[in-house]
């Protein structure tokens, strides 16, 4: 399938030339979440839609779709936010949006040539030196 990567740039082709090295700069992620990510180019490529799928714009998307997210949950006590998922017509907002933000996440990582598995992995490592777990004797003081 034509992912609308172009040869060499960098971006569908695991490649990374021109790109900075930083952790998760590796191009598109392998296994399912690559395959979806090379659906969703294939998709907007078709379409030829690549020419509005610019950072700025897919950063916007993302805002906005995490914002409905957030709109599902407003005004729901802390109690009710754990039992969202047991209202049926609930639970399948609260997925589709998910869905959503996941979609526009993953095209900002394609635009930008980010492994987000490769970036998600790193952050995880440096959050374990960052905070690291404190000896304690397993009282709460």
């Amino acid at each position: 399938m034509d992912d609308g990567g172009a040869e060499g740039d960098g971006r569908g082709d695991g490649r990374t030339e021109g790109r900075p090295e930083r952790p998760g700069w590796r191009g598109r992620p392998g296994g399912r979440l690559g395959e979806l990510q090379r659906s969703l180019a294939g998709f907007a490529a078709a379409r030829h839609w690549q020419q509005y799928h610019t950072p700025k714009n897919l950063t916007a998307a993302l805002s906005v779709e995490a914002a409905e997210l957030v709109e599902i949950f407003q005004w729901l006590t802390p109690e009710q936010s754990v039992r969202v998922m047991d209202d049926p017509e609930r639970a399948a907002r609260v997925a589709d949006e998910v869905a959503d933000v996941l979609a526009y996440l993953l095209q900002l990582c394609e635009v930008l040539g980010i492994d987000a598995t490769e970036a998600l992995a790193a952050k995880i490592e440096r959050n374990e030196h960052r905070f690291p777990v404190a000896e304690s004797d397993g009282g709460l003081g």
